[in-house]
């Protein structure tokens, strides 16, 4: 008997020792394929943390203006910027050992195995922070081992290489809270209409509940189903003593205004203005397309969205509802900033950017080129050319041209410069282009920023050539700043995810016309809605005269298809094109008006907070009082008179003849026709 007892005993301590081995076998075998697991991690290096974020743009006053992102509304904020209550709710329902573990939690994890093998399903997760954000990071979310497993590696990855407080805001920047909202800051904006970092511990325990189901918790979608959710994740925090019983019991009592921003609609400040931004990061501020769609950039531009709305208002108002189109460009010609921009009548339907890509005739808003090529040669507001039907022998006698002015209204007698323009007049225009050489117009308007295809032909005085809205926006410009031709900016500094600043620009104007003679073009083009003028002739300007407040100057065009008008203030220069996509001949009488009033209402409203400004006259010009119908000095004989402004030296010196002395009269005419003579001497294919 004692020997089987000592054969048992000794059986039994066989069976320990062997046990002991195979645990120590075990636990060496455990131990290196820990040490092999980590190394392995560690050799990986750390994982990239590029998250896919929502690059917002901004507007001169550095508000928010749109977003562009790939269906992942995502604004990335520092750990800094997140309200505490946030980061504590956070652990306190998703981790409380988050800042103690490896980046898995073994104890979670064995009860997780338990329960799921007790319900034959997956349904029970343990993942911690760290696994999840690894898991928003490069993985799906389908529950199988493989992808746990994945997810483990990646978790230690993330933990060998980064440090907790990395770990934490990379999580509550990429954490799903629904309606499209990824990230805190996207979420406390889209729901409370505020920064992450304003959030009280209501809010802050509200929106921690969602992720464990964005769609299910959902204060919009169920309000009391997520406030039973508030009410366990106040719980947690009082368990993981971050918070009292009170302050829980008190932040579940409290009523949550929620402001359900949408955050997946189309930019509704400047969409087309936005449309060249993008186009500008690409091509001229060479930002990679990937980093565009990687998101995270802060574009700083120069729209001003009360400009820009106020265009929008008056665009809406002013075009009937059919297939006109539209488009506008206001520019500060001080610094070449572009303040608003409009392509089209409706971005959503034609996101066809008419204001830059499209091209169209500017009819007469192109004379204003040609009449400073002649200040430039010679010419004075005082010039007189013969107003009357005139037919033009062209392409070296093979053809003939008979231009018309509106209407075929003509003056049938010599005019000034300063009538030519207030009165549009076709013949002075194109005698003065052909009189200068035809070369001389379009150097000129290349040198103010006319970089489309000009034809060398005797019409191009009329505006046959195409160009774009934008293009004469900053064309204008140079009359309206004192001659700077001005580059077009879109942005003003660039900011990557980092805070960095990655690009940064600075107004650009290159001094290309003369002061005294850009100021006296500025003269004349305010003649279109001179009192004076519009009481003895029809000026262009006479329809929408009444609602200008402020000096301005203009010049406005039409062809059979195409209205503009193009005018300035001191502080904005604008232009407004009105016609059909494809060239349909426009009814005039019904929308002749359209870009004149567009521009007119505009104008007014988008300055009505910006002081008065007048034209500022450089040092050698002088004005006198001229009559405007033979460009002599006005008299009591001839007392009617406007102010005009001439380069010093070059203001007419006759006078106005009294009525009774004919002889003297004639004799002043002919001196002041003189160059019309020489015209007609000099162009052989004249014909009347």
């Amino acid at each position: 008997m004692e020997v089987v007892v000592n054969r048992g005993v000794r059986r039994r301590r066989r069976l320990f020792r062997l046990f002991i081995r195979l645990m120590l076998i075990f636990l060496v075998i455990g131990a290196a394929m820990c040490v092999g697991l980590l190394s392995y991690t560690k050799m990986q290096g750390p994982p990239p943390l590029n998250v896919p974020q929502t690059t917002v743009y901004y507007g001169a006053d550095n508000s928010p203006i749109g977003e562009h992102h790939k269906g992942e509304n995502r604004h990335w904020v520092p750990l800094s910027e997140i309200d505490p209550n946030v980061i504590d709710a956070t652990i306190s329902i998703e981790d409380r050992r988050f800042y103690s573990h490896w980046g898995f939690d073994l104890t979670r994890i064995g009860g997780a195995v338990i329960a799921n093998l007790r319900s034959g399903s997956r349904a029970q997760g343990a993942s911690t922070l760290t696994q999840q954000y690894a898991r928003n990071l490069y993985l799906s979310h389908d529950k199988t081992w493989i992808r746990k497993w994945n997810e483990l590696l990646y978790s230690l990855r993330l933990e060998m290489n980064y440090d907790k407080d990395k770990i934490l805001e990379g999580y509550l920047n990429t954490v799903y809270y629904g309606h499209g909202a990824y990230g805190i800051e996207a979420a406390s904006q889209h729901y409370f209409g505020k920064p992450a970092k304003q959030l009280s511990l209501a809010e802050a325990s509200m929106l921690s509940g969602i992720p464990k189901g964005p769609s299910y918790y959902s204060p919009l979608f169920d309000l009391d189903r997520a406030k039973n959710r508030q009410a366990v994740v106040l719980q947690s925090m009082v368990q993981n003593g971050v918070i009292n019983q009170v302050e829980a019991d008190e932040a579940h009592l409290e009523p949550l205004n929620f402001i359900q921003n949408e955050l997946e609609r189309p930019a509704d400040v400047g969409p087309y203005f936005q449309d060249v931004v993008e186009q500008k990061l690409i091509e001229e501020v060479g930002i990679d397309p990937a980093l565009i769609e990687a998101g995270g950039l802060k574009v700083y531009t120069t729209l001003d969205p009360k400009i820009q709305k106020e265009a929008e208002y008056w665009v809406e108002r002013e075009m009937p509802d059919n297939e006109l189109q539209t488009a506008l460009v206001s520019i500060d010609p001080r610094t070449g900033d572009v303040k608003a921009l409009i392509g089209g009548t409706n971005y959503v339907e034609s996101p066809y950017n008419r204001a830059v890509t499209a091209t169209r005739s500017p009819g007469s808003s192109f004379k204003p080129f040609i009449y400073y090529a002649a200040l430039e040669n010679g010419y004075t507001p005082a010039s007189t050319l013969l107003s009357e039907a005139t037919s033009f022998s062209i392409d070296d006698g093979r053809d003939v041209w008979s231009p018309t002015n509106f209407n075929e209204n003509y003056a049938e007698d010599f005019i000034t410069l300063l009538q030519a323009m207030a009165f549009s007049d076709n013949i002075y225009a194109v005698k003065t282009h052909l009189l200068l050489g035809t070369d001389k117009g379009i150097e000129l308007a290349r040198r103010v920023g006319i970089e489309s295809p000009l034809g060398d032909h005797p019409s191009l005085a009329l505006g046959t050539s195409n160009v774009s809205v934008l293009e004469m926006t900053r064309a204008y410009s140079a009359f309206a700043n004192g001659g700077h031709k001005v580059e077009p900016r879109f942005i003003r500094k660039i900011v990557d995810a980092d805070g960095e600043v990655i690009y940064e620009s600075e107004p650009e104007l290159v001094q290309v016309l003369d002061p005294k003679l850009a100021f006296i073009m500025t003269d004349l083009m305010t003649g279109m809605f001179d009192p004076y003028l519009n009481a003895h002739t029809s000026v262009t300007g006479r329809s929408i005269s009444h609602l200008l407040n402020r000096p301005v100057a203009g010049k406005s065009g039409s062809t059979s298809t195409d209205s503009w008008m193009v005018g300035y203030t001191p502080q904005l220069v604008t232009s407004v094109w009105v016609g059909f996509n494809e060239g349909i001949k426009l009814d005039h009488a019904s929308y002749g008006q359209i870009a004149k009033n567009i521009w007119a209402n505009f104008t007014e409203k988008a300055l009505e907070d910006q002081p008065v400004m007048e034209f500022q006259k450089p040092d050698g010009v002088i004005g006198v009082k001229m009559n405007p119908e033979n460009g002599l000095l006005a008299t009591e004989h001839c007392p009617t008179h406007r102010t005009t402004y001439f380069v010093e030296g070059t203001e007419p010196t006759k006078e106005c003849p009294a009525p009774e002395n004919s002889e003297e009269a004639d004799a002043i005419d002919e001196e002041a026709h003189e160059k019309e003579k020489f015209l007609q001497r000099f162009f052989k294919w004249f014909g009347h």
